[in-house]
C-alpha cells in the first residue's frame, strides 16, 4: 500500500471501522444492483482484461491476487501510468475503485487510501476492480458528444440507396450511352446506306438494348413510344427487319435525328464528348450509401468511441486500403451528412459542437444535457487526472442504459455514495455548490445556443433534476398543464406565474401581451386554477360553448386543450423568467444581444408559424429585460435587417409595430390576441 515497500499492507484499521467499511460497500452493492438485474452479483468471470493481467505481473488469474498486485509497488506503478495517460475505461464504477487508491496515495492522503482498501478487502474475490485499458486516453471531464459509435452505426445501416439518385446514375451510366450508338448508327446509314453489315449492327444494337431493359429497370423514359430513343429503335427494327419506313415514321424518325443533334451534338464531336464526359464522372461517384456502409465498417473499431479529436481518421477520404477492398474510388471524400455523424462521436467541449453546427437545435442540446450533468462533480477537481477518473466514473452508466434515460438524479447521487467517489469529496468542491454552477451553466448554454426557441420540454426534466442535486426549492414548469386522469393541474404553473409577474410587470412583454401581472399573480397566489384556465381560455379566443361544454359542463380539462397551453407559455414565459430569477443566469452576450438572435429566428423564411411565433415570443422577453438605450438600437438594428428583406419586412410589419408600440409606451397595453406574427 506505501510506495516505499513492494509489499501488500496489513489491513490497517480496528475492527469496527472495518465492519462499518464493509456495511457501507455493502449497501452501496445492494442499491447497485437493486437497480442493474443484469449484473452478475459475484462479478462473473473473469474478463480478457483481467486474465491479460495477471499474465503481466506474474500473479495467479484470480481477482484477489490482482487486488493484492496492485497494491504493491509495481501495481501502483501501473495504476499512476495509467492515471497520467488517461488510457482507460470504465463501464463499471467499481473499475475505478484502485485507480482512486493509487490517486490518494500519490496526494499523500494515506488514511483515506487505507480506509478505502478496507472496504474493498472484503469483496476483491468478486469483484472486477482491476482497471481496464484502452489504446486511447479517456475524454477529457467537459467532453460530450451527439452519439456512441454504436449508435452511429444503427444511423449508417439506416442508409438505404436513393431511388432517384440510383435512377439517374442509371440513365447517365446506361442509356445515354445507347442512345448515342442509336444515334451514331442511324447517321452512318446517310453515308453508307442500309447495306448488310449495317443491319447486321442493328441487330446487335437492339438485342443489346433488350438485354439492357431486361436488367436495368429503374428508369422507364425510354419505353415511352414518343420519345427520341423510341423511335430511333422503331426505325431501326423496321430496316433490320428489311421493310421500308412508312412516311410517319420516317418524318419522326429525321425529327428525332435533327433534335438529338442540335440538342448535344454529334456523337463523338468535340461539345458532345465533354458533355458525356462528365455526365460519366457523375456516374461513376459513389453512392452516398456506399460511402456510409464503408463509415460504419470504420466505426467497427474498438477505439471509435474513443477517436481523437482533430484526428481525422473516422471522417477522412477513402484509403488505398479500403478502395482495394471495396472498389470506392480512393481520395473520395465522404458526404457531409456523413462526415458530420461522425464527428458527432468524437468527445469535445458542447460550445465546440455548437460552433461545428453540430448541435441543430436546442432538442439536441437538451438531448446533452445529461452528460454535462454527470460530469458537474469532477469537473471542480483541481487535479486533472482526478477530474478525468472522476468524470468516467459518473459515466459509466451510459453504456447500459438508452442514450436520453441513463442519467437520474438517483443514479447521479449513488454513483457519488460509492466509496471511491467519497474518499476523495475531501479533495473537491462543495457537490451542492458546483450542482447550483452547473445549473446555471445549463440554463445560460439553452439561452445562448438558441436564443430563439426558449426551453424545450425535454430540457425541463434536466433542469429539474439539477435543480434537485442543487438543492434549490425551484419548480420548473412542464407540460402537459394537466394530469391526463385527474384533470388537475399542474401545481408548477403557479411559482411560473409568480416568477413572470415579479420580473415582467411594467415591461414591454406585459404591454405587448395585453398582460396584467398584478391581477395574473393574485389568481395564482389564491392558486385558482379554473380562473387561470378560463383566462388562458379567453386569451385563446375559445368560444364560451368550448370553455364551459354543452349545458355548462365540459368533459375535457381546458389544460389539454392546444391553444390554452399556449396562452399558458405566453403568461409564464415556460421557464425563462424561473431561469433568470431563481437561478440566476446572465447571459455572456447580453440581453440584447439574445433579442438580436431571437429576431434572426424569428426572420426566416423556413420557420414554421409555430417556431415564428416561439422565437418572435422570446425576443420581445429578451427585449424587455435590455434598458432602455439597448431596446432603442435593438430596433434600430431589426429595421436595417428588414430593409434588405423586403418579404420578411412585409410578414413581420404588423407584429414589429406593436412591439416597438409597446417598448416606447408606458401604459397602453394592444388587444392579446393581435401579437401573434
Amino acid at each position: 500500500m506505501n510506495e516505499k515497500t513492494d509489499q501488500q499492507p496489513p489491513a490497517g484499521s480496528p475492527l469496527p471501522a472495518a465492519v462499518r467499511a464493509g456495511a457501507r460497500m455493502r449497501h452501496w452493492l445492494r442499491a447497485l444492483s437493486d437497480t442493474d438485474r443484469a449484473r452478475p452479483a459475484d462479478g462473473g468471470p473473469l474478463r480478457p482484461y483481467e486474465l491479460e493481467a495477471a499474465r503481466r505481473a506474474g500473479v495467479p488469474a484470480t481477482r484477489l491476487d490482482l487486488f493484492a498486485h496492485f497494491l504493491g509497488g509495481d501495481g501502483l506503478r501501473t495504476l499512476w501510468s495509467l492515471l497520467d495517460s488517461g488510457r482507460y475505461e470504465v463501464t463499471l464504477p467499481e473499475e475505478a475503485a484502485l485507480l482512486t487508491v493509487a490517486w490518494l496515495v500519490r496526494a499523500g492522503d494515506d488514511d483515506a487510501a487505507e480506509e478505502l482498501v478496507a472496504q474493498l478487502r472484503p469483496f476483491a474475490d468478486r469483484l472486477p476492480l482491476t482497471p481496464r485499458p484502452a489504446d486511447l486516453p479517456a475524454p477529457p471531464a467537459d467532453a460530450v458528444r451527439r452519439r456512441s459509435a454504436a449508435e452511429a452505426s444503427i444511423v449508417l445501416g439506416l442508409r438505404k440507396p436513393n431511388p432517384a439518385v440510383e435512377a439517374q446514375r442509371e440513365a447517365l451510366s446506361v442509356w445515354r450511352p445507347i442512345e448515342d450508338e442509336l444515334l451514331a448508327h442511324r447517321l452512318r446509314a446517310d453515308s453508307e446506306g442500309h447495306g448488310a453489315q449495317w443491319r447486321a449492327d442493328g441487330a446487335a444494337l437492339l438485342e443489346r438494348y433488350a438485354d439492357l431493359a431486361a436488367r436495368h429497370t429503374r428508369c422507364t423514359g425510354h419505353l415511352d413510344p414518343k420519345s427520341n430513343p423510341a423511335i430511333l429503335r422503331r426505325a431501326l427494327a423496321e430496316a433490320v427487319a428489311g421493310r421500308p419506313a412508312d412516311p410517319r415514321l420516317a418524318g419522326l424518325l429525321r425529327h428525332a435525328v435533327t433534335s438529338m443533334v442540335a440538342k448535344r451534338g454529334r456523337p463523338g464531336s468535340p461539345e458532345h464528348t465533354r458533355l458525356r464526359e462528365v455526365q460519366a464522372a457523375q456516374a461513376a461517384r459513389p453512392a452516398h450509401h456506399e460511402l456510409a456502409a464503408l463509415a460504419r465498417h470504420r466505426l467497427c473499431a474498438p477505439d471509435a468511441d474513443r477517436a481523437a479529436p482533430g484526428a481525422g481518421r473516422l471522417e477522412g477520404p477513402v484509403t488505398a486500403e479500403e478502395a482495394a477492398r471495396t472498389s470506392l474510388p480512393a481520395g473520395t471524400a465522404l458526404p457531409p451528412a456523413v462526415r458530420a455523424l461522425l464527428a458527432g462521436i468524437r468527445p469535445t467541449d458542447v460550445t465546440a459542437l455548437l460552433a461545428q453546427a453540430a448541435v441543430p437545435s436546442a432538442e439536441v442540446l437538451a438531448e446533452l444535457v445529461p452528460q454535462l450533468a454527470t460530469t458537474h462533480t469532477a469537473r471542480g477537481y483541481a487535479d486533472e487526472p482526478l477530474r478525468t477518473l472522476l468524470a468516467a466514473t459518473h459515466r459509466s452508466g451510459a453504456a447500459r442504459s438508452t442514450v436520453n434515460h441513463w442519467w437520474t438524479p438517483a443514479r447521479h447521487a449513488r454513483t457519488g455514495t460509492a466509496p471511491w467517489v467519497r474518499a476523495v469529496a475531501a479533495h473537491g468542491p462543495d457537490p451542492v455548490a458546483q450542482a447550483r454552477l452547473t445549473l446555471r451553466a445549463v440554463g445560460e448554454l439553452a439561452v445562448e445556443a438558441f436564443p430563439g426557441a426558449g426551453i424545450p420540454d425535454r430540457l425541463v426534466g434536466t433542469l429539474s433534476s439539477l435543480a434537485q442535486l442543487a438543492q434549490l426549492p425551484v419548480r420548473f414548469l412542464s407540460m402537459p398543464l394537466a394530469n391526463s386522469f385527474s384533470g388537475a393541474v399542474n401545481p408548477d404553473l403557479y411559482p411560473a406565474v409568480h416568477n413572470a409577474a415579479d420580473l415582467l410587470r411594467g415591461t414591454p412583454y406585459e404591454r405587448y401581451y395585453g398582460i396584467d401581472y398584478a391581477a395574473l399573480r393574485e389568481r395564482a397566489a389564491a392558486q385558482d386554477a379554473v380562473a387561470l384556465m378560463d383566462l388562458c381560455a379567453g386569451r385563446a379566443g375559445l368560444p364560451q360553448h368550448r370553455r364551459t361544454g354543452q349545458g355548462g359542463r365540459r368533459d375535457t380539462p381546458l389544460a389539454h386543450d392546444a391553444a390554452v397551453q399556449e396562452q399558458a407559455r405566453v403568461l409564464t414565459t415556460f421557464n425563462m423568467a424561473t431561469l433568470v430569477r431563481e437561478v440566476g443566469i446572465e447571459p455572456s452576450s447580453g440581453w440584447d444581444g439574445l433579442a438580436r438572435g431571437a429576431f434572426t429566428a424569428a426572420r426566416r423564411r423556413s420557420a414554421t408559424p409555430k417556431r415564428t411565433a416561439c422565437a418572435w415570443r422570446q425576443l420581445v422577453f429578451h427585449l424587455s429585460l435590455c434598458g432602455a438605450d439597448e431596446q432603442a438600437a435593438v430596433l434600430v438594428w431589426i429595421d436595417a435587417e428588414l430593409a434588405r428583406l423586403p418579404q420578411a419586412a412585409a410578414r413581420l410589419a404588423p407584429a414589429l409595430a406593436r412591439l416597438r408600440l409597446a417598448a416606447t409606451s408606458s401604459g397602453t397595453r394592444p388587444s392579446p390576441r393581435a401579437c401573434r406574427p
